[in-house]
């Protein structure tokens, strides 16, 4: 019978019957299986012809001493070594997904308290944006001060003051970067709520198994 590599996760020596790696120290004793080809072979060692199979290391007696497991191949190991990190990811995973959990229900004990966080956070968002907005005004009117002395330049602005072209170039700049300051900010907006509903999503299924059997 051919193992799957999930069959391959073989328990060391615990007593009697207990199944080893093929590839453990050899257990004096007499080993015994019977092979691909259905001869039943027997040595004083782990058999070569039955390494994808599992034997059996008998007593003198000729009661079971212990089993062992086929031996891995170098593909099978890899296999095995792949399979063990996923799982070992998957329970981490849970760890720290009900860690997060606890986190949030301590944190928000209810909706009120997760709204009001919500609440600030946009709150703080808003206030940096009203503050670039008023930014941006001012600076769109002092360009039009500055545009009106280039007016007198109009027919070859080259000739205007090198300190009211500097003024204009960097007006301008500044107004781009209140404006992508403020676009910035919407985008924050977007991701705060986005935040929030997962974690109040997250949050309706928490609270309800926490209420009392008699209110849900």
């Amino acid at each position: 019978m051919k193992w799957s590599v999930s069959g391959l996760v073989l328990l060391g020596l615990l007593g009697a019957g207990a199944v080893v790696p093929a590839w453990a120290q050899v257990i004096p004793g007499v080993y015994t299986c019977v092979d691909a080809k259905g001869r039943k072979l027997t040595a004083d060692r782990p058999i070569p012809e039955c390494t994808d199979r599992e034997q059996k290391v008998l007593n003198p007696s000729g009661t079971v001493k212990m089993r062992i497991g086929p031996t891995l191949t170098d593909r099978e190991r890899v296999e095995l070594e792949k399979q063990t990190r996923k799982e070992e990811d998957a329970r981490s995973r849970i760890v720290d997904d009900k860690r997060r959990d606890r986190a949030l229900l301590t944190r928000y004990p209810n909706k009120a308290a997760h709204d009001k966080e919500r609440t600030e956070a946009l709150n703080g968002i808003a206030v940096v944006t009203q503050a670039a907005k008023m930014r941006l005004t001012e600076l769109v009117r002092q360009k039009v001060a500055i545009d009106d002395e280039m007016g007198f330049y109009q027919g070859d602005p080259t000739k205007a003051p090198a300190s009211v072209r500097r003024q204009l170039e960097e007006n301008l700049q500044s107004q781009a970067v209140q404006k992508r300051f403020i676009g910035d900010q919407e985008g924050e907006v977007l991701r705060v709520n986005q935040r929030f509903d997962e974690e109040l999503a997250r949050l309706r299924d928490l609270w309800a198994q926490m209420a009392p059997a008699s209110s849900r």
